[in-house]
């Protein structure tokens, strides 16, 4: 489902949400993203793009950003310079052990997700656009959720986004996110060491 919103608050980071980036996600993620509202962003700027529905390649394959939606999303990227980037993304229950599964960068070369709460998974974005359209103190975050999910679920999806779009910067959120889940973020920051070098958690 196509929608698009920009909130702007002044002076302060840009942001960027990109949900429904591939197949028919943004039937979901858009249940997500039509929740954050003004009120949610203290300064700066927030642009919200939910995707129409598109063929689905995966964000790790380079032939992703070869197709419509990718080059779409890369010229967003590149016109608007966000310094916090969010792919609210959805998945199916056969997906589960695959996205959370140890041994992820072994099969498909980026570390699992991790599980927040609820089924929500956190993660760093595609390496093909974390390491070459951001900078390395750029916030870069994959959130997902089951397809359909439950209330609980859906809740602390929103509550996730929202902490994103409510943060000043980096050390905000990060503060934010380590009250309630301390020990998924300390994961997160050994997975970005391992992976990405002296890299932040995403």
């Amino acid at each position: 489902m196509g929608y698009f919103k920009v909130i702007n608050k002044g002076k302060g980071p840009m942001r960027l949400f990109v949900g429904g980036v591939h197949g028919k996600e943004g039937l979901t993620t858009i249940k997500a993203l039509s929740q954050i509202h003004e009120d949610d962003i203290p300064n700066g700027k927030l642009l919200i793009y939910n995707c129409e529905r598109s063929p689905y390649i995966s964000t790790l394959d380079k032939r992703y950003y070869q197709s419509k939606i990718g080059k779409e999303i890369l010229s967003i990227i590149n016109y608007y310079k966000p310094v916090v980037y969010v792919e609210p993304h959805c998945y199916k229950p056969e997906s589960y052990k695959k996205l959370i599964d140890l041994d992820r960068e072994k099969r498909v070369g980026v570390p699992p997700l991790i599980e927040l709460e609820n089924g929500v998974l956190i993660g760093s974005v595609s390496p093909f656009i974390r390491t070459t359209c951001f900078k390395r103190e750029d916030i870069c975050i994959t959130l997902e959720m089951p397809c359909y999910p439950s209330e609980e679920s859906l809740n602390a999806y929103v509550n996730v986004l929202k902490a994103v779009a409510g943060s000043r910067d980096r050390a905000e959120l990060e503060n934010k996110l380590k009250v309630k889940y301390p020990q998924q973020i300390k994961t997160a920051r050994r997975y970005a060491r391992e992976f990405f070098g002296d890299y932040p958690p995403f």
